[in-house]
């Protein structure tokens, strides 16, 4: 992901609080003590840019790259097995739709259990919790890649639902723990990241691995994946205390703060439109003459390079038309494959669309998300998003799955979504003043 300056770096404050301009950059050579007493110089005076240049701090990449890692897992643990229906299907001795429920039971989970896990378990250290979450995937995928049974396999994506719920809730707040305020954005921008590169690459090569080697070995190696996690993030990731009682909050008060509720509606809808598409892309491609969706998906996954780039270049002075664009974009690619989609060239050229618009929509949901509730309570308010996305998810992929048990097949898969997309473009577009307004709300980032 391309990592963007924030608002603050474009813009310096008038006046900084003196924790954000520390003495190291005012040298004693230029402001002799004689000549300028440090009580003549308030630090309030002293403009950011003179104190901190932008990109003077080093990011700890190395834990970040580490978060991002546990996002990349993530998502390719609950999206792979769209791309392996028919082999799920055949070991299983289900349904593809059934084997589509995979995905669904993952989602319901993680929509059942992510609030009430981070709830339970905001007071604990930070970091145990996160490398327990991480070894809860490997568990799971280890589990998935031997199970012969379809309802042992169903567990075990209900409990990695529930890893995923938990995750979800931590990355984001995580990230801006680590870097000074002026950096959270492209901090954040790196960890969702993680997304755009399963999209690109870890969902098509493991749906390309998994026609080669088998399915079972996909999942193996996302076992391993996750062990080698847990060391990573114990070595590179600092720990964090979990929060006092009696400074918390209820997360009532939290979901109320004006902005937050349409920014998970906006999650909801958007998702819906996507998952009841992505998680049946196999049979929709094979009306264009694709016996398997590795190529679309590889198209896609291509295109949300491209997709974060664009939005790694906007997303702090342009959030909202960013985001207008993103959708917009993603209701072309619904309508033209209503329209074209058993031919394979539009097929392709709908799925890049598609792609460059899911690439940056996480991270500007996510973003104004946090600048709206403040990194005080990151946590709670992405454990909320983490809800409504695996809530569009499931429902998306079971809305799907009726579409396809009801005989209308996959080519009435586009026309369910498309009014889905336009519901969220529309709600973008009337939401100027609290949650997409056309700046970003950085005074709200605590």
């Amino acid at each position: 992901m391309s990592a963007a300056p924030t608002a603050n770096t474009a813009a310096p404050q008038a006046t900084v609080p003196q924790s954000a301009t520390p003495q190291a950059t005012v040298p004693q050579s230029a402001a002799p003590q004689s000549a300028a007493p440090q009580a003549a110089v308030p630090q309030a005076a002293v403009p950011q840019a003179a104190a901190a240049p932008a990109g003077a701090a080093k990011l700890p990449l190395p834990g970040l790259l580490a978060l991002s890692t546990a996002a990349f897992t993530a998502v390719v643990t609950e999206q792979l097995p769209a791309g392996l229906l028919p082999q799920l299907s055949g070991s299983l001795h289900v349904s593809q739709a059934h084997a589509g429920f995979l995905v669904t039971s993952y989602a319901a989970a993680s929509v059942l259990a992510a609030i009430p896990l981070t709830a339970a378990l905001r007071g604990l250290p930070r970091r145990p919790v996160l490398t327990g979450a991480l070894a809860g995937f490997a568990l799971c995928n280890a589990v998935t890649a031997v199970s012969s049974a379809y309802p042992l396999t169903f567990a075990a994506r209900l409990l990695a639902g529930a890893m995923g719920g938990t995750l979800w809730a931590m990355l984001a707040g995580y990230a801006a723990r680590m870097v000074p305020a002026e950096r959270r954005g492209r901090a954040v921008a790196i960890v969702l990241a993680g997304i755009t590169a399963a999209l690109c690459l870890g969902i098509p090569a493991g749906t390309a691995f998994a026609a080669v080697f088998g399915w079972r070995t996909s999942f193996a190696t996302l076992t391993f994946l996750a062990v080698a996690l847990v060391a990573w993030v114990s070595w590179q990731i600092p720990d964090y205390p979990g929060e006092p009682a009696a400074e918390r909050i209820p997360l009532r008060r939290i979901a109320v703060t004006p902005g937050i509720r349409t920014v998970l509606i906006i999650t909801l809808l958007l998702l819906l439109g996507h998952q009841e598409m992505y998680t049946y892309l196999a049979p929709f491609a094979a009306r264009a003459g694709f016996g398997h969706p590795s190529l679309v998906l590889l198209v896609f996954g291509i295109a949300t390079v491209a997709g974060i780039w664009i939005v790694g270049t906007l997303i702090d002075r342009h959030l909202r038309p960013a985001l207008l664009g993103a959708l917009t974009l993603v209701a072309a690619a619904m309508l033209a494959l209503g329209l074209l989609g058993s031919a394979p060239a539009a097929l392709l050229v709908a799925a890049a669309l598609w792609g460059a618009a899911l690439g940056g929509a996480p991270t500007l949901l996510q973003t104004a998300l946090v600048d709206i509730a403040g990194l005080g309570h990151a946590d709670v308010a992405t454990a909320m998003q983490a809800t409504v996305y695996n809530v569009g998810i499931a429902a998306g992929s079971l809305i799907g799955g009726i579409v396809l048990e009801s005989g209308a097949g996959p080519g009435a898969l586009p026309w369910t979504a498309l009014p889905l997309i336009v519901a969220a473009l529309v709600t973008v577009t009337a939401a100027r003043r609290h949650a997409f307004p056309a700046g970003r709300i950085t005074a709200c980032i605590a």
